[in-house]
């Protein structure tokens, strides 16, 4: 009985070894400051900042290569907040800012050709080929980027309208005046 609890122990120091070895030998080293820059980006993984993605933006943002005001989905609130955060001049957004919208399909037109399910950058739309398709709502960030693909125009957006459910306090904005 002894013998073997103390194989189980020796057997456990060794992994246990081998674990924190291998820890320290492939730690993978993060910016924090891209992490926070990332959270307040929206996610909409959709490109029209000329990145590939959120977490490429803000790696750039964070190395100074990008500026903070190329982010349409995020807004004018967004280059308030990444502003603040940065320490950084709000600067006007580069493109347009356009209400908050999720993706609709008409049904009745959809014939299924799954360019949409391609475009998608969130996996917001179920369907089939050559099935009707269906966008998910709560999983929709309104990047418009199945709209262009779609070869019989059946995606449009519209515009989510704010009502109790999905009302957010709106970033107060604070003008600071410089001395003169």
């Amino acid at each position: 009985m002894i013998v073997t609890l103390a194989i189980m122990a020796l057997g456990a120091v060794v992994l246990g070894a081998a674990l924190g070895y291998a820890s320290i030998k492939f730690k993978v080293e993060g910016d924090p400051l891209v992490e926070k820059i990332e959270a307040i980006l929206p996610q909409t993984q959709c490109g029209q900042c000329g990145y590939p993605g959120c977490k490429p933006y803000a790696a750039a943002i964070s190395s100074g290569e990008a500026d903070i005001n190329l982010c349409p989905p995020g807004g004018s609130d967004g280059v308030r907040k990444l502003a603040d955060l940065l320490g950084r001049e709000v600067k006007p957004l580069e493109g347009e800012e356009k209400p908050k919208q999720v993706a609709i399909i008409d049904e009745q037109t959809c014939i299924g050709c799954t360019l949409c399910i391609q475009a998608c950058p969130v996996d917001a739309i179920a369907g089939a080929a050559k099935q009707m398709h269906t966008i998910i709502a709560a999983l929709c960030t309104g990047c418009e980027l199945c709209v262009k693909p779609c070869p019989v125009e059946c995606i449009y957006m519209q515009p989510i309208v704010e009502n109790l459910d999905n009302w957010k306090w709106k970033y107060p904005v604070i003008e600071i005046k410089r001395a003169a």
